[in-house]
């Protein structure tokens, strides 16, 4: 597929002039096809008019995990190298973050949503903060049970929540608090107190939808009664169709044969429980929509759209993960905790294999749009493929800030991801680093258009062309045998690398 659109050429000096606001939306555990610019049937306007007015990304790579992801979309490293390569609970070391970078230079910088780190945001370079510092919880109520409420479903009620340095644990909220609602609420508050200074916002806004548990409000749960009483192969076609009439995949591409259950097979009573899953799991993207577009209202009320760059993006692929805790309400309530599961999570991915925690394409391979008015062309697609590494480079390119050697008295790695700002500006770009992946015992290795890949220490490497075939279906090992042995020998070096800055 080639890459096409309008651009509007401009010089980077004219970057340096006047500095962009940002914004940089991630959602959590979003499939790859599960919006509409994507070929999604949720309703999601808002995002879907950032697409009509910017570009989209088809081949965009996170780490699989959501907090390796966060890391390394922060900091400009991989997650073996700034310490989050195994767990959150260690602290970000050998980097400097986007919230530094970006304050040395003027910005007003805003951080509200989950974390999944121990490193305080405000000891990162931001200013504000408000959020979860913890992975997931309660969407309705993270803390003790209110009066008149069933007891929450939690994993455990001292999920860590600040609001700037108070510590808020347990955190009780009000009845009318639900995770999307509260991180817009507080970042409109933000966007509202400081209209009035010259200088320029970074506003990192992370929610915690659609990861579960599962749960909406009931107004928007209602939307989607009955839009999934077709099951798992329904669904997963239309989806397929539609990425194909827009563009996304050429009409020689391949695509991997369904994992989800037969839809027929299941009793009545059981198609009713998955119907009712994926109805709350889309009105939990539709929830995310509807607060994306208040955001978009207020900069544009403030006059400040025109000047401000926009990207949305996910975590990590669609979770087949299940989790499961005792509660005491129906699904999608305060009461009840409820995973999507693997059959809908593979409808989610359409049209890639596997899930999150994977280094598949569905575990890796997320949605990304890019605004920024009279700057990126309209209704662009582009196939190169990003890393969240490179959006320390992208952003320091164009903001005219530094990386330094070092950081608090501590040297720093440098930035391992390469600047896709000549893609934005409709450029013809390639790669020249390869891109690596580590999660738990999956490990993949990309370069040009070629991808080695493997579930782990027992599992061969594959070998597959991405460009003729981005579901990864057609094992090309032995047929290019020295290629995968040049692949392993390049991924064992970055593994000594990392090694050696431990």
């Amino acid at each position: 597929m080639l890459m096409f659109f309008l651009v509007y050429k401009i010089e980077a000096q004219e970057f340096l002039d006047e500095k962009p606001n940002i914004l940089v939306i991630l959602v959590d555990d979003m499939g790859w096809s599960d919006i509409g610019s994507y070929g999604g049937e949720i309703e999601t306007p808002n995002i879907d008019r950032l697409a009509s007015n910017g570009l989209r990304f088809t081949q965009m790579y996170n780490t699989s995990k959501c907090f390796p992801s966060r890391a390394a979309l922060l900091t400009g490293l991989y997650a073996q190298q700034n310490g989050s390569a195994e767990r959150h609970t260690n602290p970000l070391k050998n980097s400097i973050t986007l919230g530094e970078v970006l304050k040395s230079v003027g910005y007003r910088t805003l951080y509200s949503g989950k974390h999944h780190g121990v490193d305080h945001p405000m000891d990162m370079g931001f200013d504000r903060y408000y959020g979860l510092l913890d992975g997931a919880g309660n969407h309705f109520n993270p803390g003790l049970q209110r009066k008149g409420e069933p007891m929450p479903a939690q994993k455990r009620n001292d999920r860590i929540y600040y609001d700037d340095r108070l510590r808020m644990q347990p955190y009780t909220p009000p009845t009318d608090f639900y995770t999307t609602d509260y991180f817009t609420k507080y970042a409109l508050s933000w966007l509202e107190e400081y209209k009035e200074e010259e200088a320029p916002f970074f506003l990192y806004l992370s929610y915690t939808a659609p990861h579960d548990p599962l749960m909406a409000w009931p107004e928007d749960i209602a939307k989607y009664r009955g839009k999934y009483s077709e099951g798992y192969e329904a669904i997963r076609n239309k989806r397929l169709e539609k990425q194909r009439k827009m563009g996304l995949f050429s009409e020689k591409a391949f695509f991997s044969k369904p994992t989800y259950r037969n839809w027929d097979s299941l009793s009545d009573s059981l198609q009713n429980v998955e119907e009712l899953k994926m109805e709350v799991y889309a009105a939990m993207v539709d929830r995310v929509d509807q607060n994306i577009g208040k955001i978009l209202q207020k900069i544009e009320e403030q006059g400040r759209l025109d000047n401000t760059l926009i990207f949305f993006m996910s975590d990590n692929g669609s979770s087949a993960e299940m989790v499961r805790i005792a509660g005491n309400g129906e699904i999608g309530t305060v009461g009840q905790w409820t995973s999507l599961g693997e059959d809908w999570a593979n409808v989610s991915n359409t049209p890639f294999r596997y899930f999150k925690n994977y280094s598949y394409e569905g575990g890796i391979n997320t949605p990304m749009i890019v605004t920024w008015p009279n700057k990126i062309g309209k209704n662009g697609f582009t196939e190169f493929p990003g890393h969240f590494i490179d959006f320390m480079p992208t952003l320091i390119e164009i903001t005219g800030a530094e990386y330094p050697e070092e950081w608090n008295g501590e040297a720093l790695v440098p930035m391992q991801g390469e600047s896709f700002l000549p893609t934005l500006l409709g450029e013809e770009q390639e790669r020249e680093k390869p891109l690596f992946w580590q999660w738990q015992e999956g490990k993949a290795i990309r370069k040009g258009n070629m991808k080695l890949v493997t579930l782990g220490e027992d599992s061969p490497w594959e070998l597959y062309d991405l460009e003729k075939d981005p579901a990864e279906t057609t094992n090309l090992s032995d047929r290019y045998p020295e290629l995968v042995d040049e692949f392993k020998i390049m991924y064992a070096d970055w593994e000594a690398y990392n090694q050696s800055i431990q």
